[in-house]
């Protein structure tokens, strides 16, 4: 149960929203001229009725004590989760007991509540009764996992076939032959059930075009790729975690089968990145007691945001169980024990330099990774030329921002933060720089999403 005492920081809340639109329209709902019959109850409701355009006011409710994040519901015609309605009744409520006093949740709110908590025990019930959740036939699980396999190695030597013809005809044939030639290959990388290759093909279509140097980030990005392929044509000869890190890249499925582990999980940060097909949400968490970061992976269909939501700067207490993979952080939410609520609790934070060997350390176990999760401590936000970086406050060292990082919003209101002073900040450091993800001020001070 939620204390209701303990009221989220603005901040918290809009974290949670989908995208910059529905924060700003949010934070115009957060005041409360617009609403009417809100309300909050001990157990972790909030609802409210929203005026919009129409004759109805619109029917909000938000469960706080939902142990996965916050779930909502709104009578308004928003494909968005959440939208701007229940973002703004969780400012609302936010603002303290005047705005939103406890009380009885009206009917409609009432009916909603109840079927939650019915679908909750129901759930609870059936994960407790033991019942298989796995193939009726293993046997036939076995044969189509093997049909894959063949499909997947069919893919892998096309596709070294194909490399190996750019090779021979010179790099400048790429910029030539356009992104038509990569999305074909890709295509065929889906036909072959290999998602992960398929997806490193379309990102080698767009390299051509990202100005000077293309060639040499092309060949660097060919090789990794040639590197999976052969992997995964060499599987049997890897050790068992870096041969299941090489499915886990291809992209064949896998279950988390690591031990549960219980913790009070700190919500370093949440963001999204889509696509033409699909949404996914990235969650770091790290564990207080476990002093681990993991990875909480979630999807949502192109234009929808996922459903699964967690307030920045909140802990969770949680198990959640790790994938296989040599290196690999992705982990499973299990069973949650308690909604998020506030915390002072902070992830230690380490030099810039101990970042950098962090990640090539960790490049040992996964070569194909991107970045890995850092925490800096006491670093300054300083310009760098025509770019910015961070740099140590008690080191002659720093770490360049990415491009992504130096176009984002969050750039500037991690300077207002620091002020030239030294922060903490939590982010991913990988071969391109360091993006900042949420900042703590060198003292007491909430988190500060900056994603």
């Amino acid at each position: 149960m939620t204390q209701q005492g303990v009221r989220w920081t603005a901040d918290q809340v809009l974290a949670l929203a989908p995208d910059a639109a529905s924060r700003k329209a949010g934070s115009k709902l957060g005041a409360a001229g617009p609403w009417s019959e809100a309300g909050s109850s001990d157990e972790g409701t909030v609802w409210g009725l929203c005026k919009g355009s129409g004759s109805k006011p619109y029917q909000t409710i938000v469960d706080i004590a939902d142990a996965s994040g916050p779930a909502y519901k709104c009578s308004c015609p928003s494909r968005k989760f959440p939208c701007k309605h229940a973002l703004g009744l969780l400012l609302l409520w936010a603002g303290g007991d005047a705005a939103v006093p406890t009380g009885e949740a009206p009917g409609w709110a009432g009916q909603w509540i109840a079927g939650r908590r019915k679908r909750a025990e129901e759930k609870k019930a059936g994960d407790s009764s033991g019942s298989p959740s796995g193939s009726a036939d293993p046997e036939a699980a076995r044969r189509r996992a093997e049909r894959r396999a063949e499909r997947v190695t069919a893919g892998a030597v096309e596709l070294e076939q194909r490399l190996t013809d750019l090779l021979r005809g010179g790099l400048a044939s790429a910029e030539q032959s356009g992104y038509g030639l990569w999305e074909e290959t890709a295509a065929r990388m889906v036909d072959a059930q290999a998602q992960g290759l398929a997806s490193r093909v379309r990102e080698l279509g767009a390299i051509p075009s990202t100005g000077a140097g293309w060639p040499v980030r092309l060949l660097e990005e060919c090789a990794l790729l040639h590197l999976l392929g052969q992997g995964w044509l060499r599987r049997e000869r890897l050790p068992d975690a870096l041969a299941a890190t090489v499915r886990s890249r291809i992209g064949l499925p896998a279950a988390a089968d690591g031990p549960p582990v219980r913790d009070r999980w700190l919500v370093l940060a949440q963001y999204d990145t889509a696509d033409t097909r699909l949404t996914t949400r990235r969650i770091w968490l790290y564990g207080a007691d476990s002093d681990r970061t993991v990875l909480l992976l979630s999807y949502g269909a192109a234009g929808r945001a996922p459903e699964l939501a967690l307030p920045v700067g909140l802990t969770l207490e949680a198990e959640v169980s790790a994938y296989p993979g040599a290196g690999q952080l992705r982990v499973s939410l299990g069973e949650q024990f308690a909604p998020p609520a506030p915390t002072a609790i902070r992830p230690p934070g380490m030099t810039t330099s101990q970042a950098a060997a962090r990640y090539g350390d960790a490049l040992r176990d996964d070569p194909w990774l991107e970045s890995v999760p850092v925490t800096l401590d006491r670093v300054v936000p300083t310009p760098d030329g025509d770019s910015w970086q961070l740099a140590d406050a008690d080191e002659d060292a720093a770490l360049p921002l990415t491009p992504a990082a130096r176009s984002r919003p969050g750039l500037w209101r991690l300077v207002a933060l620091s002020g030239g002073a030294p922060v903490r900040v939590f982010g991913e450091c990988g071969h391109q720089g360091f993006t900042p993800l949420t900042a703590w001020p060198d003292g007491p001070g909430e988190a500060i999403a900056l994603c």
